[in-house]
C-alpha cells in the first residue's frame, strides 16, 4: 500500500513538472467535457476540437509540435483514415493552447514499473495517472508519447464525425444509414448518388455524435500502415513555412538579451549608454535576470547588446567541470533516492567473487537545435498574443501570463513550426522573457531571437552523470549486477521551474534505461542518487536512457568478453523467459549485421540495445580504422514499435535519433571554466557531418496491438554500440564520453 502511494504521488508530480497532462474531451471524461476551444471563421464548420470543415478539405487539429519529426502527417491520418478522406484533402493544424488537447500518456510514462513486465498494480497506476492527467490539463509534445497519445482519441474523433455526415445523408436522401458508404470525402448511396461533406456540413453538425463510434478494422486501413506525403513537405522546401524566426507583424520591433555567462547566476547591474545610441536601438530594457536590446531589426540588436557593460554574480554551482563532477561523486556517499530493481541476492552473489568494477562518467549536453531560442509577443488592449516554436503551449501559456499580471484566457499562444526541440522547447524561458518585453513596449510587436551564443550557454543541459557498476559472469552469463548512478535530477529541476518545488519520491528518470532492462540476471540492483549541482538541467532526447544505456550497454559488454561470451548470444540468453520481443529485436539486428560473420579485414562491430518508451531498439555499428582516424562504415537498426502507422516517417526517426546518439558519443560536451559555459556556438559544440555518416539500414518490426514511441528510442544504443565497436577494433575500453577525447574519428 505504502509503495502504490509512492507511486501515485510521484506521478502526480511527474505529471504537472515533466510538461505532462491530461484531457476531459468526448469519449474520455473528466467531470464534464472542456468547451471547445476552436471557434469556426467563415465557410467552417467545426466538428469537434480534431475536425474543421472547409470548402476546399477538412483540416485537422493536430496538437503536437511538428519539430521535424513528422508527427502532424502521423496525427492527421488517424482522423482521416477514420473519416474515408483522400489524402489531398487533409491539411493539419497545431491546435491552441487548451485542456482538451492535453497528453495523457506522459504522465503515466513516469512511473517507476518495468515497462516490459506488465502487473496489476501498474494498470491501476496508469489508470489512476490517467484521471490525474485530465485534472492536470497539460498540453505537451514529448517523451516519444504522441501517437501514443492519440491513437484512440484522434481515430475516434474521425469516426464520430464520419459518423454524423452519415446520417445527415441518410436523412437527406431518405436512406437507410447501414446502406450508406463513404469514400474520399463523400457519402455514397447504393445507386451512386455521391454527397460530398462539404454539401453535409450544416446539417452533420447538428446531430449529436455517438458516444462510442466504431473504428476501421486495420484490415480495411487505406492510409494508416503505409507511407504518406508528409504534409509540412512542400512549404518547407519551398521555404514558405512559418517557424517562430519568421514571424512578422505590422510594427514589429526586434529583440535579443544577454543573460549571465554562469547559467543562474545574478545580473547586477549594468551600464547600456552606448547602446542605446546605436542606430536602429529603441530600448534597452532590464528582464531582472537578462538586459534585452530592441531594434528595428535583429542584427542591430545583437550588434547593440555587445556594447553593454554588465557585472555578473558567481555560478551557484562550482566553478570547472572538475569541480561539478567531484560535486556529483559525492551523492554516492549519501542513501540512494531510489532502489528500483533488487532482485536476487547482490552482496550474496558478489562476495569473494573475482568481481569486475568499472566506473563511467558522461558530460552535460546541449540540445543546439538549429533553430535558436526566440519568440513573438504583442501586448495590445489587456490581452497578449505569443508566437512561440514550442513543446508546451499550456505551460508558455501560463507563464507568460503570470509575467505581465494577466489571467490565462487573456493569453493567446499559437505553435509555430520548431526548428529542432529535443526536449529543449518543453521549457518557457524564452516565451517569458518575450511577454516582458512586449510589457514594457505595450502595443509594438516584439520578436525575440537569441544569439547562437547565447543558446548554446544558456541551456538546460542533459546531467552529467557518473555510473558505479560491479558484475560478475560465468560461462553461462551474467550471474550479479550491482549499477549506481548520481546525477542531477531532470525532474527536480524542471519541477523547481514550472511547480516551485522539488518532488519527493523515487527519481525514475534517473536510472531509467538501467533498471527496467528485459535482462534476467539472477542477482541484480539499481540505484539512484541525485546530486543537488545547480547547473540547469532539463529533458535531453531520451533523458535518462541516454547515459543509463552507455553504461549499462558497455558494461554488459564487458562482462561477456571477460567471460569469453558472444554479445548478441549473451543478451539472447538473458532476455529469454525475459521479453520476446526484445529478443526479436536482438536476433533481427544480428542477422542484419552478419553479425555470426567476421566483419571485413580491418573493421569491427559493436552492438547494444535499450527499451525505452515502449519500444525495443536494437543498433550494431561497424568501423574501420584509417590513416584520418575510425570512420563510421555501417550501422543497423531494428525495432519494435508495436504498429508501425507510417514506416517510412518511423525509418527516418531510427535514423535521426542515431545520428543524435553518435553525435554526442562522438564529440557531445558542454564544459565549465569560471562558472561560465565555454562552448559557443557549432564550431565548438559539433556535430556529426555527412561525409561522416555510416550507411544506414533500418527494419521496423510490429508485434501488434498499439503503437510505442519512436522519435527518441532510436538514441540511446548509439553511443554504446559505437563504444563496443572501438574497444573491438582497438582494445581500448572507453568508459568517459564524448570518444574522441580517446580516439580521433575521421572527418
Amino acid at each position: 500500500m505504502s509503495r502504490l502511494g509512492t507511486i501515485t504521488r510521484r506521478s502526480l508530480l511527474v505529471a504537472s513538472a515533466a510538461v505532462a497532462g491530461g484531457v476531459a474531451f468526448g469519449y474520455y471524461r473528466y467531470v464534464q467535457d472542456p468547451a471547445n476551444p476552436l471557434v469556426p471563421g467563415e465557410g467552417e464548420t467545426v466538428f469537434n476540437p480534431w475536425v474543421i470543415l472547409r470548402a476546399d478539405g477538412v483540416s485537422v487539429i493536430t496538437p503536437r509540435a511538428e519539430m521535424g519529426q513528422g508527427i502532424q502527417t502521423t496525427l492527421a491520418a488517424l482522423v482521416a483514415e477514420e473519416m474515408d478522406l483522400d489524402w489531398s484533402q487533409v491539411r493539419a493544424e497545431h491546435g491552441p493552447a487548451s485542456a482538451t488537447y492535453a497528453n495523457l500518456a506522459v504522465a503515466a510514462a513516469g512511473l517507476p514499473f518495468i515497462d516490459y513486465r506488465d502487473s496489476r498494480m501498474k494498470r491501476l497506476a496508469e489508470g489512476a495517472m490517467d484521471v490525474m492527467g485530465r485534472f492536470m490539463g497539460t498540453e505537451a509534445t514529448g517523451g516519444s508519447t504522441s501517437t501514443v497519445d492519440a491513437w484512440m482519441r484522434m481515430r475516434q474523433a474521425g469516426a464520430a464525425a464520419r459518423a454524423v455526415l452519415v446520417q445527415a445523408a441518410a436523412r437527406r436522401l431518405r436512406q437507410n444509414p447501414m446502406a450508406l458508404v463513404t469514400e474520399k470525402g463523400a457519402v455514397v448511396a447504393p445507386d451512386g448518388t455521391r454527397v460530398p461533406y462539404g454539401a453535409l456540413a450544416a446539417e452533420a453538425v447538428q446531430i449529436a455524435p455517438p458516444a462510442d463510434p466504431a473504428l476501421k478494422d486495420p484490415k480495411a486501413w487505406r492510409l494508416l500502415g503505409k507511407p504518406l506525403p508528409r504534409l509540412d513537405m512542400v512549404a518547407k522546401v519551398t521555404g514558405t513555412a512559418t517557424f517562430g524566426i519568421d514571424v512578422r507583424l505590422p510594427g514589429m520591433l526586434f529583440a535579443s538579451v544577454r543573460a549571465n555567462p554562469a547559467p543562474g547566476g545574478a545580473m547586477r547591474g549594468f551600464d547600456a549608454a552606448a547602446a542605446r545610441t546605436m542606430p536602429g536601438v529603441k530600448a534597452v530594457v532590464d528582464l531582472g535576470d537578462a538586459v534585452a536590446v530592441v531594434a528595428t531589426n535583429t542584427w542591430a540588436a545583437f550588434t547593440a547588446l555587445e556594447t553593454v557593460q554588465v557585472t555578473w554574480g558567481p555560478a551557484p554551482y562550482p566553478a570547472t567541470t572538475d569541480a561539478i563532477m567531484a560535486a556529483i561523486a559525492t551523492a554516492f556517499d549519501h542513501a540512494p533516492n531510489s532502489t528500483l530493481r533488487d532482485d536476487g541476492d547482490v552482496d550474496r552473489a558478489l562476495t569473494g567473487a573475482m568481481a569486475l568494477t568499472a566506473e563511467y562518467r558522461v558530460p552535460y549536453l546541449a540540445h543546439a537545435t538549429m533553430e535558436p531560442m526566440n519568440a513573438a509577443a504583442h501586448l495590445v488592449d489587456g490581452a497578449l498574443t505569443v508566437w512561440a516554436p514550442n513543446q508546451a503551449p499550456t505551460v508558455i501559456r501560463d507563464k507568460c501570463a503570470a509575467a505581465v499580471g494577466l489571467p490565462a484566457d487573456k493569453v493567446t499562444v499559437h505553435t509555430t513550426f520548431l526548428g529542432g526541440g529535443f526536449g529543449r522547447r518543453a521549457e518557457f524561458d524564452y516565451a517569458v522573457q518575450a511577454a516582458k518585453l512586449a510589457k514594457a513596449l505595450a502595443g509594438t510587436p516584439v520578436l525575440l531571437t537569441w544569439r547562437r551564443e547565447e543558446d548554446m550557454t544558456h541551456d538546460f543541459y542533459r546531467p552529467a552523470a557518473i555510473a558505479r557498476m560491479m558484475g560478475l559472469a560465468t560461462a553461462d552469463g551474467p550471474v550479479a549486477l550491482k549499477a549506481a548512478v548520481a546525477a542531477p535530477s531532470v525532474l527536480a529541476s524542471q519541477a523547481r521551474r514550472i511547480l516551485g518545488f522539488a518532488p519527493p519520491g523515487p527519481d525514475k528518470i534517473l536510472v531509467e534505461g538501467l533498471f527496467d532492462q528485459p535482462y534476467g540476471i539472477p542477482n541484480q540492483r539499481v540505484t539512484g542518487h541525485v546530486s543537488d549541482v545547480a547547473v540547469p538541467v532539463g529533458s535531453w532526447r531520451s533523458v535518462g536512457n541516454s547515459h543509463n544505456a552507455f553504461f549499462l550497454e558497455c558494461f554488459l559488454d564487458e562482462l561477456a568478453h571477460a567471460a569469453g561470451l558472444d554479445p548478441v548470444a549473451m543478451r539472447l540468453t538473458l532476455m529469454q523467459g525475459e521479453s520476446p520481443r526484445a529478443a526479436a529485436v536482438v536476433q533481427a539486428v544480428a542477422e542484419m549485421s552478419g553479425w555470426s560473420s567476421p566483419p571485413p579485414a580491418g573493421r569491427a562491430r559493436g552492438m547494444a540495445f535499450c527499451w525505452s518508451f515502449g519500444t525495443p531498439t536494437a543498433e550494431v555499428i561497424e568501423i574501420s580504422q584509417g590513416p584520418q582516424g575510425i570512420r563510421l562504415e555501417r550501422m543497423w537498426i531494428a525495432q519494435d514499435v508495436g504498429l508501425a502507422l507510417d514506416p517510412r516517417n518511423i525509418e527516418a526517426q531510427m535514423v535521426s535519433g542515431a545520428i543524435y546518439g553518435l553525435s554526442a558519443a562522438m564529440m557531445g560536451e558542454i564544459t565549465f571554466a569560471d562558472g561560465a559555459v565555454q562552448q559557443q556556438n557549432f564550431y565548438d559544440y559539433d556535430a556529426l557531418r555527412m561525409s561522416q555518416m555510416p550507411v544506414f539500414e533500418t527494419r521496423i518490426l510490429a508485434s501488434g496491438g498499439h503503437p510505442t514511441g519512436v522519435g527518441e528510442p532510436g538514441t540511446p544504443p548509439a553511443a554504446p554500440a559505437l563504444a563496443n565497436a572501438i574497444f573491438a577494433l582497438t582494445g581500448r575500453r572507453i568508459r568517459t564520453l564524448p570518444l574522441n577525447r580517446a580516439v580521433t574519428f575521421a572527418a
